[in-house]
């Protein structure tokens, strides 16, 4: 079993900056790739952002583009997602998620393993 507890989110006015984490317990956390999805009020689960197991591989949707960093410390156990120029259409609750079968680069979430239990981003215009 993978356990996965994000923290982080928040209300912010639309520019702002927020950083999510998220931290992982129960298995050999430098073995997984890991990402970052949402789901905003009324619509499905999307894809944000994904993490190799190294760290040395990342993905993007691409309306966080330029706008997000995903990042991951092994020895923390501990995957981040850092925004920027946050926008409105950006609020949604935010997920961390592991695949224990390869790198998530996208989709709806339907392959992922283990999800937390979600963080609430909210941006005001």
């Amino acid at each position: 079993q993978m356990q996965l507890v994000e923290s982080g989110g928040g209300l912010v006015q639309a520019g702002g900056s927020l950083r999510l984490s998220c931290v992982a317990s129960g298995r050999t956390f430098t073995s997984y790739a890991m990402a970052w999805f949402r789901q905003a009020p009324g619509k499905g689960r999307e894809f944000v952002a994904g993490i190799n197991w190294s760290g040395g591989s990342t993905y993007y949707t691409d309306s966080v583009k330029g706008r997000f960093t995903i990042s991951r410390d092994n020895a923390k156990n501990t995957i981040y997602l850092q925004m920027n120029s946050l926008k409105p259409e950006d609020t949604a609750v935010y997920y961390c998620a592991l695949d224990l079968h390869g790198v998530i680069t996208g989709g709806d979430g339907s392959i992922v393993d283990y999800w937390g239990q979600g963080t609430q981003v909210t941006v005001s215009s």
